[in-house]
């Protein structure tokens, strides 16, 4: 009886091994991927009132955790019984994210009302800061299922010789330590001028070495918030092209010749320049319709 406890304990033991090497494999695997999470997330994060940043945030991380409860076990499913399906769910993935960040190059390059919407941004009612606040978590979390989506699924392709409950758990597990790094580090940037403001009280030298230090982080912090802007623009186009130049041979073939990254920037835009003609088009369509 004992003996067949610890035995039960042992294969515990090695299961558990198991998935943590299997679980560090996956989270490598989808490291690529996570790092444009990472600045789309922070760029959704952004543009805020102070007091917000952080409530927001936490909407969307629950958001994102809900959506990876969505995604895992169909994932899993797909991949047992429908692996065929994997590819299409991808690519319409791809188009929504190629076409997210082409409307944010559209609005802040060819817009005429691009400056016009800043203004209006800040003289915003309270009410009007809560619709525009729902909105962009709104957005943000649809943006974060796609890309959960992606990361799923790259990090199940690199366990998926394993037992099926070891896959499970290892991906299920990166998926876990993705979410909490990528809101973490969010967390972190967006908070990093109190964080430099409590420095400067604390010292109140401005000759130290820590007063300094906490004046760069708030006088940095806007313009990391801007290229971020600019970074998660470039990640979705990035993403968006990637899922197409790796699923669709085609693409790859024609491709070949130029770097990856440029081959998946240069798809991106072009998917999410057609894509956004197709929306705005379906949208005057829909508008006179209803007219």
């Amino acid at each position: 009886m004992a003996s067949g406890f610890f035995a039960l304990l042992d294969d515990i033991a090695a299961t558990l091994d198991d998935v943590a090497v299997m679980s560090k494999v996956a989270t490598e695997k989808a490291g690529g991927i996570l790092g444009d999470d990472l600045a789309v997330t922070a760029e959704k994060a952004s543009g805020f009132q102070s007091s917000r940043e952080i409530p927001v945030l936490w909407k969307i991380c629950k958001g994102s955790f809900i959506n990876k409860i969505i995604i895992l076990p169909i994932a899993f499913l797909l991949s047992a019984y429908l692996p065929w399906l994997i590819v299409p769910i991808l690519l319409i993935g791809g188009v929504y994210l190629a076409y997210e960040g082409a409307e944010k190059v559209y609005h802040y390059f060819l817009s005429k009302n691009h400056v016009k919407a800043k203004e209006e941004k800040k003289a915003m009612s309270p009410e009007e800061w809560q619709q525009y606040e729902k909105k962009k978590i709104k957005s943000a979390i649809l943006v974060d299922f796609i890309l959960s989506i992606e990361i799923v699924i790259i990090a199940l392709s690199a366990v998926i010789k394993e037992p099926l409950l070891i896959q499970i758990l290892s991906v299920s597990l990166a998926a876990i330590i993705a979410t909490i790094g990528v809101y973490g580090v969010v967390a972190l940037i967006v908070r990093m001028d109190d964080f430099g403001l409590k420095l400067m009280k604390i010292t109140r030298d401005a000759k130290t070495l820590s007063y300094r230090f906490g004046r760069g982080l708030i006088i940095a912090l806007p313009m990391v918030i801007r290229s971020l802007s600019v970074i998660g623009t470039i990640a979705m186009l990035l993403v968006a092209g990637g899922i197409f130049t790796h699923n669709v041979h085609e693409i790859h073939d024609f491709l070949h010749s130029i770097p990856s990254i440029l081959a998946d920037l240069l798809v991106g835009a072009v998917v999410g320049a057609i894509a956004l003609i197709v929306f705005s088009i379906l949208g005057k369509v829909k508008s006179l319709v209803i007219k």
